[in-house]
């Protein structure tokens, strides 16, 4: 059977034995399993042998490794004592089969194999499998306002794939998954989810819209090769559509592809042709190449319910096209050193810190020796004692892969988004640098009044965002909209930073403007 803890504890007996289970018909019954580990209504599959011998035909088959999960040994215990520590480590169905076979035939069909399920359902922390890559990997996302449909496109994506074995699929609820979040029906934080289509395997982003979250938006779209722009038929052109526009421009996102969504509540033919000409517009006033961006016109909703319709799943599978065909897959820097910026940190229970984001440059591998710095005073020096990608165990992980890494010897309050893993032996932390920044205007979202030397915004860098003071050069003594300036930051925490290294500055909930590093003082 299966136990929403993530994990089956699977058995077929024939007749009553020392797990309190009766034998007959090959019906299982429960023996004392606490109602926190209530069954989900799956049949119980087939015995222990039968799986160790590959005649098992659970999809959890497909799993080569058997475990037994802490808060279940106390039930294993119980059931079978004298087998019970066969579970601790079965790596491999070969593995099994040997112990099995020394078993009486009462303690084969019997014993109890933990087993985990598949990524969706998996416990947080747990890998299950190997990452196999077979395809170029590519990291996109979805942007826009809130409420036009990002999180219901990335469903649908997942949906679609699924139907056709490449990938899981992920409701709305899986992707919204907090609290807040349910309460709220708004994304509040980047979530990652991953699918394959014939050419290429993807992380997906899905980014909030919601105003209040972009610092979120931003730290998540900072982690994408390419973007989809998901735009409502019916609402057209709202101000986070404009903002995530020009945020992916700063970033350098140099691939977008538009999702015109709701067209099944739009009837008005001339509303989707306007809304269509001025997203255009804009794309090009941001340097994108408007006039020949991939347009697609559907209903995520429609495609999330099955729906066969030209605006259902074909306009989901003619958005997969556009982004195998249109997104350009970056050239990867493996040739430097290992560099990723930490974009969370989580603390798994008997296992200790992970800490994710998206690999900047270079190869990482278990047991590789590196460095944490950034933010804190303190460098950290650790090992990194394993590599995921999407719950599964990762060899190799290299530029471009979004990833979790597991750190020996690291507290969880030890670091924080923002700071950088690396191999480079010699990076350092500064809080001072010189820059080229150009100061938004008041029609592409910046600020009306021209602002002076100390004038103090925040600043993103890479994940992290600290408050900074800008202090213009002797020949500025104000920089008005529009203008395109040389100054020096001054941050209030340090950060490891480089020269080439691209940041944009924000105060009140407005992007007032974008720069590069030209210096480090």
């Amino acid at each position: 059977m299966y136990v929403p803890c993530s994990w089956a504890l699977t058995t077929v007996t024939y007749s009553h034995d020392e797990g309190g289970r009766e034998r007959g018909g090959g019906e299982a019954r429960e023996i004392g399993v606490p109602k926190s580990f209530a069954c989900q209504g799956i049949s119980p599959t087939s015995s222990s042998l039968a799986f160790a011998e590959g005649k098992h035909s659970s999809p959890a088959t497909s799993i080569p490794q058997v475990y037994a999960h802490s808060q279940l040994i106390c039930i294993l215990r119980r059931m079978l004592k004298p087998t019970w520590s066969l579970l601790r480590v079965l790596p491999t169905g070969e593995a099994i089969g040997g112990r099995l076979a020394q078993l009486s035939s009462l303690h084969r069909s019997s014993l109890p194999l933990v087993l985990p399920l598949p990524p969706m359902h998996a416990c947080r922390g747990f890998a299950i499998g190997v990452f196999e890559r077979k395809k170029p990997h590519m990291n996109i996302g979805t942007i826009g306002h809130v409420d036009h449909g990002k999180t219901t496109l990335t469903a649908a994506i997942t949906k679609v794939c699924s139907s056709f074995n490449r990938g899981t699929f992920k409701s709305y609820e899986d992707i919204d998954k907090t609290p807040e979040e349910q309460k709220r029906g708004i994304t509040i934080n980047a979530t990652h989810v991953e699918y394959e289509t014939e050419k290429r395997h993807y992380s997906h982003i899905d980014c909030p819209g919601h105003l209040d979250y972009i610092k979120n938006m931003i730290t998540g779209t900072s982690q994408m090769d390419g973007s989809i722009l998901v735009v409502s038929a019916y609402d057209g052109l709202m101000p986070q559509t404009k903002e995530h526009v020009l945020l992916s421009k700063q970033i350098g996102i140099e691939n977008i592809i538009v999702y015109m969504n709701k067209m099944d509540v739009c009837e008005d033919n001339e509303l989707v042709d306007l809304v269509e000409l001025e997203i255009r517009e804009l794309l090009s006033f941001h340097k994108y190449d408007g006039d020949n961006i991939p347009f697609i016109k559907g209903s995520a909703l429609k495609a999330l319910n099955d729906d066969n319709s030209s605006y259902g799943i074909p306009s989901i599978l003619q958005l997969l096209d556009a982004c195998d065909n249109y997104i350009v897959e970056p050239k990867r820097k493996t040739n430097l050193p290992f560099l990723m910026s930490i974009d969370d940190v989580l603390q798994i229970s008997g296992k200790g810190t992970v800490a994710t984001g998206r690999v900047e440059q270079g190869t990482l591998k278990v047991n590789d020796t590196v460095e944490i710095l950034g933010i804190k005073d303190k460098t950290i020096k650790t090992i990194i004692t394993g590599i995921e990608m999407f719950r599964k165990t990762l060899d190799t992980a290299q530029a471009g892969d979004q990833i979790g890494i597991m750190l020996k010897n690291v507290k969880k309050g030890d670091i924080t988004r923002g700071m950088v893993v690396t191999k480079m032996a010699n990076m350092k932390t500064y809080t001072k640098f010189e820059s080229d920044i150009y100061v938004l205007k008041n029609e592409e979202g910046g600020r009306k009044n021209p602002f002076s030397s100390y004038y103090r915004p925040q600043a993103y860098i890479r994940t992290a965002d600290v408050n900074c003071a800008v202090i213009l050069g002797d020949d500025t003594q104000i920089a008005n909209p529009g203008d395109n300036i040389k100054c020096t930051i001054e941050l209030m925490y340090p950060l490891a930073i480089t020269c080439g290294l691209r940041f944009s500055l924000r105060e009140g909930g407005k992007t007032v403007a974008s720069g590069v590093i030209t210096k480090i003082v």
